[in-house]
């Protein structure tokens, strides 16, 4: 999970990217990255920590140019450190920046690949490292000898190279010097990617960005979703040219962006989050009445910030108060998306702290969007006991989470999920509830597919462990798990910690 910001402009597009990945910020906080085009020149600027901190005025008057990627990033693959962060860069052919958010699942196979028969080095242990490089070979293999001038049509014919060699879940957002930005998405639409435009007094301006969020507060107006196995390129007089590129394209959206993911005010492949949560607390508020018809409930109150249109639909549906009973400190990340379960579980207390007013005598239920590690459950759980609640019940607005997530989002080790391996009631005991309730998996896929019923599937598969690309084996999760989980991370930050220091681009 991670943001990406493309933009093809008629002036300076440094200070509009920038706003942009304050806007996405919610997908990655790890890390953040701009490069920049003037035709000619690349201007790079990336380093680990918030938008905020990595870019000061110094940095921005270096980013020159009208085209522009920019990229925040959260690791679900590779280490967390300044060599990581996005966008990557290679000078031939052309120059060739990349930021990508998702995950390849035959990163391994590829990498050997690229050594072998491509003659390519790779310096990290990114898999957006990995497609830089692929898309910088297809690109020199089209082009071919004696030609120095890319058309449309080498492009995307590059890009169909990429697609039959790269496999799982990617948005991806490229600058070719001199020639334009590209932007692709997995023949699944995994993840999402969408682009819109604004006039100016110069001209059409183009913006690609990972939520629809972004180009509202740029004032560019949606065009539309980058479709699953779609390509496009904005060339460098702003003309938009679009084409499928991959073989036997399937629309299954990831549909964990909807349950957590994704900002509430943005619309993911016609899909508006805002609505999919409203429905969500609506469906799970019916199954409780069909299974506690005889609840002791007082009061509702949401865990902020994700839960709370979930919640609130839940309170209206069965006639209950809804109250805020929670204060978030908003200089906190997301615990979710925070590297390691140490920091994760020192940050909860940071970022929460509880209103005894609303909890006091009462039997609460608590909502959240969902229960990953279970972590963050436990310890809302007993604050809201300390806080003076005689019961508290607890909802999820997603189903269990039981199984590995390989296309993006960081739940690489099954064995780190509270509910793997374990009943619905266990989990309750394990994270300290009175009663527990769970969305079905059905409602959560209806609540979703209302907003736009043309997309038959969803990539479900932390709740069902049904891989859409369908070639996800147990050896490869076992393998996963050795380089993804927690434990994993630990060890490669420590070796990483001499690494922060001594590396900084400019």
């Amino acid at each position: 999970m991670c943001g990406v910001i493309g933009i093809l402009g008629r002036s300076l597009v440094n200070q509009p990217i920038y706003e942009g990945l304050t806007v996405v910020q919610h997908r990655g906080q790890d890390a953040a990255g701009i490069i920049t085009s003037d035709g000619k020149r690349v201007y790079l600027r990336k380093d680990i920590g918030l938008v905020r901190d990595v870019f000061r005025t110094r940095h921005m008057r270096q980013l020159q140019g009208n085209m522009g990627i920019g990229h925040c990033r959260y690791p679900t693959a590779g280490t967390s450190s300044p060599a990581e962060a996005q966008p990557f860069y290679v000078n031939s052919p052309f120059g060739v920046a990349l930021g990508h958010n998702g995950n390849l699942t035959n990163a391994a196979e590829l990498r050997e690949q690229l050594f072998r028969d491509d003659l390519r080095h790779l310096n990290t242990t990114s898999d957006s490292e990995i497609l830089l490089n692929i898309l910088a070979h297809e690109l020199r293999e089209v082009l071919g000898q004696g030609r120095t001038r890319l058309t449309v049509d080498d492009i995307f014919r590059a890009v169909t190279k990429v697609y039959q060699r790269c496999r799982g879940g990617y948005a991806v957002v490229a600058m070719i010097v001199g020639h334009g930005i590209l932007a692709f998405r997995d023949r699944f639409g995994i993840r999402p990617l969408i682009y819109g435009q604004r006039d100016t007094e110069n001209g059409v301006e183009t913006m690609i960005s990972s939520e629809s969020v972004a180009l509202d507060v740029l004032d560019f107006t949606l065009v539309n979703d980058i479709q699953p196995g779609e390509a496009v390129f904005v060339d460098s007089k702003g003309t938009v040219h679009t084409r499928q590129c991959a073989e036997n394209p399937t629309h299954a959206p990831c549909i964990f962006e909807f349950v957590y993911l994704a900002r509430p005010d943005s619309i993911i492949d016609g899909i508006a989050v805002h609505k999919t949560r409203l429905r969500m607390g609506e469906k799970l508020a019916h199954k409780l009445m069909r299974e506690w018809p005889n609840h002791d409930i007082d009061v509702i109150i949401p865990i902020p910030d994700t839960s709370r249109t979930s919640a609130l639909q839940m309170a209206y549906e069965m006639g209950l108060k809804y109250r805020e009973g929670f204060i978030k400190n908003r200089y906190i990340g997301r615990t979710f998306i925070m590297p390691g379960q140490a920091e994760r579980r020192r940050s909860v207390r940071q970022k929460l702290n509880a209103i005894g007013l609303e909890f006091g005598g009462k039997n609460v239920l608590l909502v959240d969007d969902s229960i990953v590690r279970g972590t963050t459950s436990r310890q809302i759980i007993q604050m809201a006991r300390e806080a003076g609640a005689k019961k508290v019940y607890f909802a999820s607005a997603a189903p269990p989470v039981r199984y590995a997530n390989v296309y993006g989002i960081d739940m690489p080790d099954a064995d780190e999920l509270v509910a793997h391996g374990r009943s619905e009631a266990e989990v309750a005991r394990e994270i300290g509830a009175d009663k527990l309730f769970f969305q079905d998996l059905k409602d959560l896929i209806d609540s979703a597919r209302e907003g736009n019923p043309s997309i038959s599937k969803f990539d479900t598969s932390c709740f069902d462990a049904s891989y859409i690309t369908g070639d996800v084996s147990e050896d490869y999760l076992i393998d996963l798990r050795r380089v993804r989980s927690d434990e994993a991370k630990s060890k490669a930050s420590l070796l990483d910690l001499g690494e922060v220091n001594s590396y900084s681009y400019s």
